[in-house]
C-alpha cells in the first residue's frame, strides 16, 4: 500500500505526504488503507511557554491529521511518565482515533521544536506491531513550503473503529533490569559492548544541570555515551540530518554498527528520535532498543546503588 502512496522510507519530506494525501481515498464509505497524519506534539514539563501539545494541535496542523496524547496513552500505574501502555489500552487508543491496522500513519512534531516527540509515538506503534508507520521530516518545512493547515477545533471528527488487540514486541524495548545488568557488566569490565546512547543535554549526563523534574538527581547510566539531539538535528530546518551525516556523527561518537545500541533520555522521548537517527544511518533493527523508563526510572530505582549514577566525564 505504502508504495502506492510513495511512502516507502520510515522518514518522509511534506513533498511526499503532500502527495500521498491528495492520491489518498478519504471516504466513509472506503476501506481502503488510509494515509493519516498523527501529531504527536509533546514538550517537557518545564517549558517556558506552557505549551501542551493539544493547544499546539489546534493551533495548526495538517488537514485530516488526528492528535495522539502521550501524556494519556501510557501506562497510568506507573510511576514513570510515558512508560508504553498496555496492548488493549494501545488498541483502544488507536481505535479511537478511528485509526485501523492497515492504515499507513505519518507521525509529525510542532512547528517549532521540528523532531521531537514523534519519533516516540511512532516507535509505540511499531512496538505494536503497526506495519505503516512513518515520521514526517518535518512539520516546520511543511509550513515554510506553504502546504496545506489547519486551525481550530476539527470539523469532522474521526469515526470509532475496532483496532484488534496487538502484542509488544519486546525485542525493541529495554527494561531497567536488562540496562542494569548491562551497565553493571560493562563498568566491571571496562568494556562497552552494548553502547547505551543518551540524548540529555550534555549538562544533564554530566550531573551539572537539573533535570526537569524536580527532585530527580542528574547524572547518567554508566559506560553511556551523550549524544544530545540537537547534535542530530540540521540547525536551520530542525530536520533529521541526512544519512550520511548522521553515520559520520554517530562514528565521531564512537557508536558502531556492529554492536547493539541502548537509546536513552529523560523519559523515553528522546531516546526514540535517537533511534530513528540510528535506522536513517542504517543501523540494524535487530540491533536497536530503547529504554523505556530512561533516566527518570534509572535516578529513581538505581541512585541507592553504589556506582549506577555517574557525575562528570567517565
Amino acid at each position: 500500500m505504502s508504495t502506492s502512496y510513495n511512502l516507502t522510507s520510515y522518514l518522509v519530506t511534506p513533498e511526499q505526504l503532500n502527495d500521498a494525501l491528495q492520491k489518498n481515498v478519504n471516504s466513509k464509505l472506503s476501506t481502503a488503507p488510509r494515509v493519516i497524519p498523527l501529531c504527536g506534539t509533546w514538550f517537557l514539563p518545564n517549558d517556558a511557554r506552557k505549551r501542551t501539545g493539544a493547544d499546539v494541535f489546534h493551533k495548526c496542523r495538517i488537514p485530516s491529521a488526528r492528535f495522539f496524547d502521550l501524556d494519556k496513552v501510557k501506562d497510568a500505574q506507573s510511576p514513570y511518565p510515558h512508560m508504553l501502555p498496555s496492548a488493549p489500552d494501545f488498541a483502544a487508543a488507536m481505535g479511537k482515533l478511528g485509526i485501523r491496522r492497515d492504515d499507513s500513519v505519518v507521525v509529525y512534531d510542532s512547528e517549532e521544536e521540528g523532531v521531537f516527540s514523534a519519533p516516540r509515538v511512532a516507535w509505540t506503534l511499531r512496538a505494536f506491531g503497526h506495519q505503516s508507520v512513518h515520521v514526517l521530516n518535518n512539520f516546520k518545512l511543511w509550513c515554510e513550503l506553504g502546504l496545506p493547515t489547519a486551525w481550530g477545533d476539527p470539523i469532522e471528527h474521526p469515526e470509532e473503529v475496532e483496532y484488534p488487540v496487538p502484542e509488544l514486541d519486546r525485542a525493541r524495548v529495554a527494561s531497567f533490569e536488562q540496562v542494569r545488568d548491562i551497565a553493571r557488566k560493562q563498568a566491571k569490565e571496562g568494556s562497552r559492548d552494548v553502547q547505551i546512547l543518551d540524548a540529555r543535554s550534555k549538562g544533564r549526563w554530566e550531573g551539572t544541570q537539573p533535570e526537569p523534574r524536580p527532585g530527580l538527581s542528574s547524572g547518567h547510566i554508566p559506560s553511556s555515551l551523550s549524544l544530545p539531539l540537537p547534535t542530530l538535528l540540521d540547525p536551520e530546518h530542525k530536520t533529521l540530518r541526512p544519512a550520511a551525516e548522521l553515520k559520520t556523527i554517530f562514528a565521531d561518537h564512537g557508536v558502531s554498527p556492529d554492536k547493539q545500541v541502548i537509546s536513552s533520555c529523560g523519559t523515553g522521548v528522546m531516546a526514540a528520535v535517537l533511534d530513528a537517527a540510528l535506522a536513517e544511518a542504517g543501523f540494524p533493527e535487530e540491533g536497536r532498543r530503547v529504554y523505556d523508563g530512561s533516566w527518570t526510572e534509572w535516578a529513581m530505582r538505581a541512585g541507592d546503588e553504589e556506582g549506577l549514577v555517574v557525575k562528570g566525564r567517565e
